[in-house]
């Protein structure tokens, strides 16, 4: 029987599984004893481990910071990283996003790609192997983390008790293969305005804000000026006025914030709009100018790139907290620069500015490895093996993964080139087939990096 076959034989028993993960709404959650991310991610933990025992597989659990399933011997790990938590699930479903739902050849649900898809996937190829009795010189570990939205320290715990890896992937970008990502910074912006009262907007600094509400004064602007504004915008919105002010709710389209062009920014395009209605206001000023619509960095001086890609520039999150306006920004800049690079052009540009701040709060250097390397070289033959795509090549990419917090791994898949299963957008989905050649393509790469 070939690999293909024993693959397709488990397609039932992948899409059980994976309805199974996907009822866990395994967002991060407040820490309790045993708990590190929450109890739902921790419970969802549980139940993917219980899943490998009942396929006849080690496991172990990290004190439910991540966990991971073993087979195989030998001193060297090949690591398959990927993750079980998920981005809220915000607004706009078609269907429950936690109850698996099949339409054609479609599985939608939170996480069915990002990444309990790609969790099944993995697995499956692991089963294979080993029904197969494939001869394993090295460990086999799908390492399962828990807070891979929301800081990776499920991993940095991973890494402490357990070390590194020798080579590895983790599912949780594209084919055929990432061979670099871009650096990140997280940015915080603050600003008082004199004519907004109340606002928030967005579900997660790494989401393109896909809705935002605000309460201004009433005077601030007539609501005709504002909705004509509006209406020229790639936005639905409704404007009223009450006593308590002018009400106004805009919605966008989120995406991921490594591809904000693929999206439309609530928060950007109301801000635009009120300026445009003739609010007279220093923090819509600063923001028009500092922050925009563009998504490019360019008012903050960072419009930069390398012969691989631009840098990203997204606003996530906003809230009026105790008279002040806060949110949040989220950089991604090329593989071949550095972060400090980023920061001297950000600080030189707002020098003096007097209408608000940003600061910066994180930084993660990028990841690169060259495409002739060997464990790039390797997956790409497994890619091809399957696909018989020859033309594809290893890409780089604006999404961090795992593989930025361990050593000897890249992003290899869940999603194939073009296709877009709306990852942290409302409707996400995996078709069965891409899950099936998922499954058949890890396969054939765990071989192949048995063999190095």
């Amino acid at each position: 029987m070939t690999i293909k076959e024993q693959v397709q034989q488990l397609e039932q028993s992948m899409i059980r599984d994976l309805a199974d993960l996907v009822s866990f709404n395994s967002v991060q959650g407040e820490a309790e004893p045993d708990a590190p991310f929450g109890k739902v991610p921790a419970a969802c933990l549980d139940r993917a481990l219980q899943i490998a025992q009942n396929y006849g597989f080690t496991t172990k659990n990290l004190d439910h910071y991540a966990g991971y399933v073993e087979m195989g011997e030998g001193e060297q790990v090949i690591g398959i990283l990927a993750h079980l938590d998920i981005v809220p699930a915000g607004e706009g479903w078609h269907t429950d996003p936690f109850v698996l739902t099949r339409q054609q050849d479609r599985l939608y649900g939170r996480g069915t790609s990002d990444d309990k898809g790609a969790v099944v996937a993995s697995l499956a190829a692991m089963r294979v192997l080993k029904a197969m009795n494939y001869p394993l010189n090295k460990r086999i570990r799908l390492i399962l983390g828990t807070n891979e939205e929301t800081g990776s320290r499920c991993l940095a715990h991973y890494v402490e008790k357990e070390g590194h890896i020798d080579l590895g992937f983790t599912p949780d970008g594209t084919f055929p293969g990432v061979h670099g990502e871009k650096g990140a910074l997280g940015l915080d912006f603050e600003g008082r305005s004199d004519q907004i009262l109340a606002i928030e907007g967005g579900v997660a600094n790494n989401v393109v804000c896909a809705r935002v509400r605000a309460r201004l004064k009433p005077q601030a602007c007539s609501p005709e000026a504002l909705r004509k504004a509006l209406a020229s915008r790639p936005v639905t919105f409704e404007v009223d006025r009450s006593a308590a002010g002018l009400n106004v709710e805009v919605r966008g389209t989120a995406a991921h914030a490594s591809t904000p062009q693929l999206g439309v920014n609530a928060i950007g395009e109301l801000m635009a709009a009120l300026k445009e209605a003739g609010v007279r206001d220093d923090f819509v000023d600063f923001y028009c100018q500092r922050i925009g619509t563009a998504a490019d960095g360019a008012g903050c001086g960072c419009a930069m790139a390398d012969e691989y890609g631009a840098l990203t520039f997204n606003n996530g999150v906003i809230r009026e907290e105790n008279g002040m306006i806060r949110g949040t920004i989220d950089i991604r800049f090329p593989v071949t620069m550095n972060s400090q690079q980023v920061i001297q052009s950000l600080n030189q540009t707002l020098a003096g500015e007097q209408r608000g701040t940003i600061t910066v709060r994180s930084a993660v250097e990028p990841l690169f490895f060259p495409p002739d390397s060997p464990l790039v070289s390797k997956l790409l033959e497994a890619y091809q093996e399957v696909t018989h795509d020859m033309q594809s090549r290893p890409i780089t990419m604006g999404g961090g993964t795992y593989a930025k917090g361990i050593h000897n791994c890249i992003a290899f898949g869940c999603e194939f080139e073009g296709e877009d299963c709306h990852i942290h957008d409302a409707n996400e989905f995996v078709r069965v087939q891409c899950l099936l050649d998922q499954a058949e393509i890890y396969v054939h790469a765990l071989i192949k990096l048995l063999e190095v």
